[in-house]
């Protein structure tokens, strides 16, 4: 039921029940006010929002007035003016007078309504609280003297989101804000979650970060912002918590085709961005993904999922990996006709041919693999293509991502020899069951994930002896250090910071020699600088040397297509189109050897930019399962700070190295809902109304 008041002679129309305060500012009357937030309970304490109501004497906090029917209310007079000037003045003898200290500057309400009213704290006897500033928490500083008792954010800690940490303390002198017995935030159970300083006025409570408000979102959601393809990771991993992961699946699903094979090997930048990471360790958000995707069935995603009219268009992809797979799938959903063409007789590229099974189940890419299909993409396998100009004929665009699939050997004396092989073939005959020419003595030349790929299935093969040996030291190497600790496990050996000077032996392999490395640098031009120990020369015997430093893009010379550095498909700058009109690129063989999920992004950026060269907007977004507004109010939890991440499950290393059975079985059961409820959900934030300052009203009393 709404009622009809006055203010200032305008007629308005507010709920009944709504206060005076909130009536005005949602019909465009502006009244200065400092503790009202939107989302809070009211408390009437900075006086600023002071009016009259006609037929009363007393000045009255509009946050405190309800409104009745008829009222009639003045927002300015002597009187009222004279309150609103007095309490601004007390406020301000508290608070350090030097605004443009306050990392705030710029961006603070307070200052705001002192520009607004006119007023300083010149008249009034201004004090130095002198409380120390408190940066000994993580993400959070309080800085309570620049504090103004508004009460704001006791309010949103208590009444918004149930935690209750904060409240009032008092020392000889003053008044302040606290936790209780001044503890930690981590000690008081506290769920970071931000809220605090999202409705502070003044930056007395402020994240650690500095960022402008173009930046607020991607510094604190940076999982999301992170991640190539910004997969709304709070919002999967709330519905995991829920236990909803039909639901989770569905949203991740909204970024990107394959949950399941990125759920194990995504580089998950996400989690080393993490913010939970500062209070204690990341939340395990790759592991969270791929619970939900195997524990879901996949009926909400693809019910929901988008399907537009044919256009009569045709596009042939080149390659099957993840990059040429994305762009096939959203460009067949955009309504397309599209041919993928892949070389080798399955899908997945280096996902099917790179990655060990071991890491990633054959049968898990193969499913996954199978959405292509769902959405009506033909697939040519064992079809190489050694002129893509040519399939302009046929088709309205050609997409290439063919991917590094070239292994790279070092200009080395030796690495001619017959037992010398390269990564991507080596990995490509094991995952094929084919005989891959190594012996029972083995080095890796090479310190990334996928040097690792081939010592650690080395070890699946066989191989008595394994050295691992790269340039860089080891707090250096490239390589997941999970990668690393669990090959030290499986016996390889490891060898930083070593040149590689010759493979020995005359028609057969014998051995590397290597020399120690006092330091290695880049110069401006990322140039290598290596300076070597002096007589540090010595040898490490092998029968088998595997190339693992540098994959390379397969194109032929006279394909018709500009090449770039180290053989790589030259685009247009800003676009992904190559010098043959009608022709586009992606993925790793446009920028080198990458991550899945980068080429998964890529792959997007492929099928929008097509889409539009073919008259379509390019526009592949989707909302597959419905939005709801989570709820700001998540409650006290004991130890919160202190929860421990939820360790992924791996196989003994007895029952792991000896064949390609999959050694990962990510996080129990048991566990899945506590390391999801391990997330500050950072987004809340978000949800939390803006604060209105006067300059979002224009003088006619609308609100801009």
């Amino acid at each position: 039921m709404s009622v009809t008041i006055t203010i200032d002679g305008k007629q308005i129309t507010a709920d009944e029940g709504m206060n005076v305060l909130e009536a005005a500012l949602s019909n465009g009357v502006y009244i200065p006010h400092l503790c009202h937030h939107p989302d809070l309970p009211d408390i009437g304490s900075c006086r600023l929002c002071v009016v009259q109501v006609d037929g009363g004497e007393e000045i009255l906090p509009s946050c405190k007035l309800t409104v009745r029917d008829g009222m009639v209310i003045t927002t300015t007079n002597e009187k009222i003016d004279h309150a609103r000037k007095l309490a601004m003045e007390l406020i301000l003898a508290a608070h350090p007078e030097d605004c443009s200290t306050c990392p705030k500057y710029g961006r603070c309400e307070l200052q705001t309504l002192i520009q607004y009213m006119g007023v300083s704290a010149t008249r009034m006897h201004t004090r130095v609280k002198g409380i120390k500033m408190n940066d000994a928490n993580p993400l959070l500083i309080h800085d309570m003297n620049r504090c103004v008792l508004c009460g704001r954010c006791v309010r949103a800690c208590s009444d918004l989101r149930g935690v209750g940490v904060l409240g009032y303390n008092k020392n000889e002198l003053e008044t302040y804000v606290g936790t209780l017995h001044d503890r930690l935030l981590a000690d008081s159970d506290c769920r970071f979650c931000g809220a605090c300083a999202e409705v502070c006025p003044t930056g007395t409570i402020r994240d650690v970060m500095n960022y402008t408000p173009i930046e607020k979102k991607d510094t604190l959601i940076p999982c999301q912002a992170i991640c190539p393809v910004h997969t709304d990771v709070p919002r999967y991993v709330r519905l995991v918590k829920e236990g909803k992961y039909a639901e989770a699946t569905a949203v991740v699903h909204e970024k990107l085709p394959f949950p399941e094979c990125l759920g194990r090997v995504c580089a998950h930048a996400c989690e080393a961005n993490c913010r939970r990471g500062e209070v204690n360790e990341p939340v395990s958000i790759r592991n969270i993904k791929r619970y939900a995707a195997e524990h879901a069935d996949d009926s909400i995603w693809k019910k929901n999922s988008k399907m537009l009219p044919k256009t009569g268009k045709k596009v042939c992809v080149i390659g099957g990996g993840p990059a040429g797979m994305t762009a096939a799938f959203y460009l067949a959903k955009q309504g397309h006709d599209v041919t993928l063409k892949e070389a080798y007789p399955a899908l997945g590229g280096q996902m099917h041919y790179g990655i060990p099974s071991y890491r990633l189940p054959r049968e898990v890419v193969e499913k996954e693999a199978g959405y292509l299909s769902d959405v009506g993409v033909k697939i040519e396998t064992n079809c190489r293509v050694e002129q893509p100009v040519e399939l302009k004929k046929e088709f309205d665009a050609v997409l290439l991502a063919i991917g590094t699939h070239q292994g790279v050997r070092l200009p080395m004396e030796g690495n001619d020899l017959p037992q010398v092989l390269v990564n991507t073939d080596f990995l490509r005959d094991a995952s094929m069951g084919k005989e891959t020419g190594m012996g029972k003595r083995v080095i890796v030349l090479g310190g990334g994930n996928v040097a690792f790929d081939c010592a650690r299935t080395a070890v699946r093969l066989g191989a008595e002896e394994i050295h691992l040996a790269c340039l860089e030291a080891r707090e250096k190497m490239l390589a997941d250090e999970e990668e690393i600790e669990q090959a030290a496990e499986e016996g390889v050996i490891i060898h930083p910071a070593q040149t590689f000077e010759k493979i020995c032996g005359t028609d057969h392999v014998e051995g590397v020699l290597f020399s120690n490395i006092k330091s290695f640098t880049f110069d401006e031009n990322r140039r290598a600088i290596i300076e070597k120990e002096e007589g540090s020369e010595h040898m490490i015997e092998a029968d088998t040397v595997i190339f693992a430093t540098g994959q390379r893009t397969a194109l032929a010379e006279d394909s018709g297509i500009t090449r770039g550095r180290a053989n790589s498909i030259a685009t247009n700058e800003g676009s992904l189109a190559t010098n043959v009109d009608g022709i586009f690129a992606c993925g790793d063989c446009i920028y080198g050897t990458q991550t899945v999920i980068k080429a998964v992004a890529s792959g997007r950026d492929a099928a929008s930019e097509i889409d539009r060269f073919l008259g379509g907007d390019g526009d592949i977004s989707e909302v597959l399962v419905d939005t709801e507004e989570p709820s700001q109010y998540i409650g006290k939890e004991e130890g919160f700070a202190g929860k421990k991440r939820a360790e992924e499950k791996f196989l003994p290393v007895e029952d792991r190295n000896h064949d390609m059975t999959p050694i990962s079985a990510g996080i129990c059961d048991g566990e899945i809902c506590g390391e999801a409820s391990r997330c500050l959900q950072c987004d809340l934030r978000f949800g939390i109304s803006k604060h209105r300052l006067w300059s979002d009203y224009s003088a006619e009393g609308e609100v801009r």
